[in-house]
């Protein structure tokens, strides 16, 4: 049926042929009054055109236009109410069929108003000399297109702009446009003995009521900027121009649409916005128990009361503005369609958000039959056993006096609707795990009350924090927050959920963000994302340093999908390629937005990969191999954006690849490493240079510009053929002469030493093999064995001297015996051996090519193993100080295991490059 209601097995023996609408007062009144008419509308879909064709024949029959707007109405009602209660209508069709009635109406009026009024007055004509565009804006379900059988419409009227009619009674836009809102109002608002098209209201105009009724654009721009409120954000989300209907005006409406977007949406995370959603819906449920009160029936309202379609809407919107400046394709109106893009963002669990789409759908087709009765807005439950028999009958549900399948079925899908609400809108005072008893009304945070009653050291921290004139001259709002944070935090500690170090550093961590208030109010709404963060700060030191400098990634906290997934390359571009997309539809899909969207998506994934490696939920080795291939795939999505905005690009996709070296090649990148890599092309094109120098010169800032949204990486591009002083991209063939050694212009032994690491790891994946295949000949190269090691220590002992370490100490990666020393005898063996030995040649890392050395009998037995033990530990060792910002050198005293592991470097040196004989 597509209307997410299961059907029970009463609707299988339901007879679908019966009239099952008969019930309807409404129904039977429009079947009595308007018999002689009921055959104008034929069967079939009800369609514009057809509908055009009704509202024209009644016209036509003799009926002035506001008769024959209104006749059709009840027309068009009573087909959707026979159509619906014999269950052959999902509940999309019903509202796009209801949406449909009011965009046509509208449009035939609003042309009617204006040919009325350009007779009398003349024409307004805008500075470009076109007519001044006039357009019916529809907000809520109208915008949405989920319009009700028996609603009202939200609408908005705006102007292009303001200047005088032409005719010989001049009117101003203002002037002009009110008389045509007035006349709007006559045609489909007012009740006439065919009763009204639709009820209309205008409260939610800019300045409601009092306001104008029309209003320009210049005026809503100002609007918004200086009074524009929250809950109007929410509002402006469902906005939509739904009349005049024709193409051209239809297409000036982007520059409303410029205005809107960003008032909607911010362009970072916007939790502040949870508060003024709280009052609004307490405004509402307060309203619903007013009205309900001496009235029990009106308890049962399945749009206001709690876990009603209200609730659903509200969570959606919620998250809508909170992330959908960064998250464009979670951009919609309907309701529905938005929970599957808040599920497919990770912003919405799939199976809450499944759930409710279902929830929606029943609410809302019980509200159609509540509609149905008698054509009136309500949305409560009627009292009468036989309307209530009915509505659960054209269900497919059973309702008895000892038991109703309807009151059931709602019963759960309102405590399930309330308590996904109630998780995502708590006020702080009760609400989700992790909310502390009486955060809710935080003390002054400079009170020595306050501040006595915390823990050390968080005490400490706090008093001087509290102490520096900038935290004394914030808002109240900000310093609640504060209160609030610091007191969770201080129950935390106490109740053995946080280490009182991991406190202290939240407060340091809390000083730099004084100023972009909307994080504090995100951990003030997300407790449970504030105990995650302390967990995490009381691990190890490195985290709190990349929260400074990306703060906006802790909101990753919230989901619950972080400790037990993987980074997967492949859905990581999928998403960002819908992203792009969503950009590009929203008309925002400027350099600068695709440039902080990229950083935004690459710092999210390797805060995810932090929390799991701190955690311990991943290894060393696999925290390299996902910001390996988390670069690999940013550095795809750069090439594939940059090039589709190159002014010189002559084909759709680049013949352009980049290479990774050293650790990026090597697949062991780390928090924070460089790019080496190397750019090639093999283009046949004639001008093929010349294009990718400017592909490169624009590729290359995309990658390490520092943007609002922060940067992604350092690139070094030392490696290419002659270093600094050569090309910033190469053409495969010269690439492979370079390294190969023909003609004067050669490479050194210490690139070839390089490109044992090396691989292709981005652009077009043709020119992977042939760059293998450059590779194989430099690895397979024959070598004189004595002047090649003589080479390879040289170097290794300039990089020692250029990384000295002070005598007593051992650094892991430069000292003697450390990381370095295995690295460059693997290179050696590889230069070397690789021809007798192919399986040296694919760049497998540096552990499984030394047990392919002793394999191959290169090493002695029981070395090579030894040699990629020691490895793999001075890396954990180096990887954990890191984290934790300690030095890498320890005392030569204190090595503990890692001296034996240190002895096992020294005798793979030793074998590689055996010291000469005594004279």
């Amino acid at each position: 049926m597509g209307s997410g209601v299961e059907v029970s097995p009463l609707a299988q023996n339901f007879e679908r042929t019966a009239d099952a609408a008969a019930h309807s007062r409404f129904v039977q009144r429009i079947r009595r009054r308007y018999a002689a008419e009921l055959e104008r509308l034929p069967a079939g879909p009800l369609t514009e055109p057809v509908l055009r064709h009704l509202i024209d024949g009644l016209q036509a029959a003799g009926r002035p236009l506001p008769a024959a707007l209104r006749v059709a109405r009840q027309l068009w009602l009573e087909r959707l109410a026979t159509e619906d209660c014999a269950q052959r209508l999902p509940v999309a069709a019903v509202t796009a069929a209801m949406t449909l009635l009011a965009e046509v109406t509208l449009d035939i009026a609003v042309q009617t108003a204006r040919s009325e009024l350009s007779e009398r007055h003349g024409q307004l004509l805008g500075t470009d000399g076109q007519e001044v565009a006039f357009w019916v804006v529809g907000m809520g379900k109208l915008g949405a297109r989920e319009l009700n059988v028996s609603s009202d419409i939200d609408l908005i009227y705006i102007y292009e702009e303001e200047v005088e009619s032409t005719g010989p009674v001049p009117l101003s836009s203002s002037d002009y446009f009110a008389r045509v809102a007035k006349r709007l109002t006559a045609l489909i608002g007012d009740v006439t003995e065919d009763g009204q098209v639709f009820r209309m209201d205008l409260a939610l105009r800019p300045n409601g009521n009092s306001g104008p009724p029309a209003c320009s654009l210049a005026a809503l721009e100002t609007y918004f900027y200086a009074q524009g409120r929250e809950w109007e954000r929410l509002a402006w989300l469902k906005s939509r121009v739904v009349a005049p209907r024709d193409p051209e005006t239809l297409q000036r409406a982007q520059q409303l649409r410029q205005l809107v977007t960003p008032f909607v949406y911010r362009r970072y995370l916007d939790y502040s916005v949870f508060e003024g959603l709280r009052q609004i819906h307490r405004m509402i449920r307060e309203e619903a128990q007013r009205r309900a009160a001496g009235r029990p029936e009106r308890a049962n309202d399945v749009k206001l009361s709690r876990g009603g379609i209200r609730e659903i809407e509200f969570i959606v919107q919620l998250l809508q503005v909170v992330r959908g400046g960064q998250f464009p394709e979670i951009r919609t109106r309907s309701t529905v369609k938005a929970l599957d893009r808040l599920a497919a963002a990770g912003l919405m669990n799939p199976v809450a958000a499944q759930a409710l789409a279902a929830d929606y759908a029943l609410l809302r087709q019980v509200e159609h039959r509540i509609q149905y009765l008698d054509d009136q807005q309500t949305h409560c439950l009627p009292s009468d056993d036989a309307d209530l028999r009915w509505i659960a009958e054209t269900l497919g549900l059973v309702c008895k006096p000892e038991a109703c399948e309807l009151f059931e079925r709602l019963c759960e899908t309102r405590e399930r609707v309330a308590a996904e609400f109630d998780a995502l809108l708590h006020d702080g005072r009760s609400g989700p795990s992790g909310a502390c008893k009486g955060c809710g009304s935080a003390p002054e945070l400079t009170s020595e009350d306050f501040l006595a009653r915390l823990p050390e050291p968080l005490q400490a921290g706090v008093r001087r924090f509290v102490e520096q004139p900038r935290v004394q001259a914030l808002k109240d709002s900000a310093r609640q927050r504060l209160a609030q944070l610091f007191q969770r935090a201080g129950q935390l500690v106490v109740e053995g959920g946080c280490e009182e170090q991991a406190a202290a550093r939240f407060v340091d961590w809390v000083e730099p963000l004084l100023r972009r208030e909307a994080y504090l109010a995100m951990l003030v709404e997300r407790p449970a994302v504030l105990s995650r963060l302390l967990r995490l700060l009381g691990l190890a030191r490195w985290p709190m340093r990349y929260l400074m400098q990306h703060p906006g990634v802790i909101d990753e906290l919230a989901d619950a999908r972080l400790l037990h997934e993987r980074f997967d390359a492949e859905a990581f571009k999928a998403e960002l390629a819908e992203r792009h997309d969503a950009w590009v539809r929203a008309g925002e899909a400027d350099e600068e937005a695709l440039l902080d969207a990229l950083r935004r998506a690459h710092h999210a994934e390797v805060f995810r990969t932090l929390v799991r490696d701190v955690e311990g939920r991943i290894t060393v080795e696999q925290v390299a191999d996902d910001l390996s291939a988390l670069a690999d795939a940013v550095l795809q999505v750069a090439i594939d954006w940059c090039w589709a905005r190159l002014a010189k690009a002559h084909q759709s996709r680049p013949q352009f690849a980049v290479i990774a070296y050293g650790k990026l090649g090597g697949k062991e990148l780390g928090y924070g490493s460089d790019l080496d890599v190397v750019f090639l092309y093999d283009d046949p094109h004639e001008d093929a240079a010349e294009v990718y120098a400017a592909f490169v010169r624009k590729l290359v800032p995309w990658l390490t510009l520092q943007t609002r949204a922060g940067g992604l990486f350092d690139i070094d591009t030392a490696l290419r053929p002659n270093g600094h002083s050569g090309l910033l991209v190469s053409s495969l063939r010269s690439f492979a002469a370079y390294q190969e050694g023909r003609g004067s212009n050669t490479a050194w032994t210490w690139e070839h030493q390089a490109i044992t690491r090396a691989r292709w790891c981005a652009g077009d994946a043709a020119l992977q093999a042939p760059f293998e295949a450059v590779r194989e000949g430099v690895m397979r190269a024959p070598r004189e064995a004595a002047a090649l090691k003589g080479e390879v220590h040289a170097m290794r002992d300039k990089m020692r001297q250029a990384n000295p370490v002070r005598a007593g100490r051992f650094d892991l990666k430069h000292s003697a015996g450390g990381m370095l020393d295995v690295e460059f005898a693997l290179q050696a063996l590889q230069l070397l051996q690789s021809d007798a030995h192919p399986e040296l040649i694919p760049n497998l890392g540096v552990i499984a090519l030394l047990r392919r050395a002793e394999a191959a009998a290169l090493l002695a037995p029981g070395l090579g193993q030894a040699a990629s033990d020691a490895y793999r530990e001075l890396r954990r060792a180096q990887h954990r100080l890191r984290l934790d910002e300690q030095p890498t050198h320890l005392d030569e005293a204190e090595l503990g295991p890692l001296g034996a592991h240190r002895a096992a470097v020294h005798a793979l040196w030793a074998a590689v490059f055996p010291p000469e004989p005594a004279a």
